[in-house]
């Protein structure tokens, strides 16, 4: 394919390098990355249009899976398309703002993802602790209620990341060696005193992922403690095959984010592909697994999606 090498004129743009020493093989990485892409768009927008057509489905469960395809198309789209211009192109150039703006989506969209995984958890806790409850509990408003606190959330704690960014003096090589506007790379092309913005993305990061984390294990521990108190053998294998598909979901979800966070920041000794790809890896795998893992575990939603598709 050939390549038209379109680099910004504006010398205050910044120049997205793609993944670094791989450059010759950008036209072949990007087989995989446009497969992934359509699969996560076929896959999570299938979840929403069957959730939204069929009246049964208008569940707390459904409503948090339509949360999660939303967040995951939020997060690829941010993405995969401006790389896989990188990729066929050569169109490597993104203005200051455009950037700025990606970082926002990418992370609020990542905040937001992280705290459906908590809702999900405790709809998982209250289905299996409180079974009794749980329409009472966990009512459609009570999730929408939810959703638009993580949304807030999100919204708070990332939007000061391009707010200080925005502040600061970038160096004339603007070169980022990335596929797209990461928050450490572009702190990485200031000029100025970097240290606050250093601290307020590790401290989010930790905040975040840690906090959350700290909720979803606390959220099984309570369902264990539970399915041990129940002496059916099948009683016990059927409360943990309700949860399989969520914790396949956080696995899918926080490993690659988790390893990428680790590596950007203290890996120096990595090379800098392995960074790149491990950082592209979060925005593929978990937004391309989701819908596949709740299709394949969820036989109310695969039902529903069978009658669809097998439909003439």
């Amino acid at each position: 394919m050939a390549s038209f090498n379109l680099t910004p004129s504006d010398p205050s743009a910044f120049i997205l390098m793609g993944i670094p020493d791989l450059e010759t093989a950008h036209i072949w990485i990007s087989i995989p990355f446009s497969i992934f892409y359509v699969i996560i768009l076929l896959g999570n927008v299938t979840v929403l249009f069957v959730v939204g057509k069929e009246q049964t489905l208008h569940k707390p469960m459904y409503l948090l899976l339509c949360m999660l395809a939303l967040t995951d198309l939020s997060t690829s789209s941010s993405v995969i398309p401006k790389a896989l211009c990188i990729f066929w192109f050569n169109l490597k150039g993104i203005t200051v703002g455009g950037c700025l703006t990606q970082m926002f989506f990418l992370h609020a969209a990542s905040v937001m993802h992280s705290a459906i995984l908590v809702t999900m958890a405790f709809d998982r806790y209250v289905a299996i602790c409180n079974p009794l409850r749980y329409a009472t509990i966990l009512t459609n408003a009570r999730i929408a209620q939810l959703g638009l606190v993580g949304l807030i959330r999100a919204i708070l704690f990332v939007l000061p990341m391009p707010l200080l960014l925005s502040r600061q003096q970038f160096c004339a090589n603007r070169i980022i060696p990335h596929t797209f506007c990461d928050h450490m790379a572009v702190v990485k092309m200031s000029c100025g005193d970097i240290t606050i913005n250093r601290m307020y993305g590790l401290v989010i990061a930790l905040v975040v992922n840690g906090l959350d984390l700290m909720l979803i294990a606390l959220s099984y521990g309570l369902i264990i403690r539970a399915v041990l108190r129940i002496s059916s053998k099948r009683a016990h294998q059927k409360a943990l095959n309700t949860c399989t598909a969520h914790i396949c979901v956080i696995l899918t979800s926080y490993t690659p984010s988790l390893f990428s966070s680790l590596t950007h920041r203290f890996g120096q000794g990595i090379a800098p592909h392995i960074h790149i790809i491990l950082a592209n890896l979060y925005f593929l795998l978990p937004p391309m697994l989701n819908p596949i893992i709740y299709g394949v575990k969820t036989k109310e939603l695969r039902d529903k999606v069978g009658k669809y598709i097998c439909r003439k």
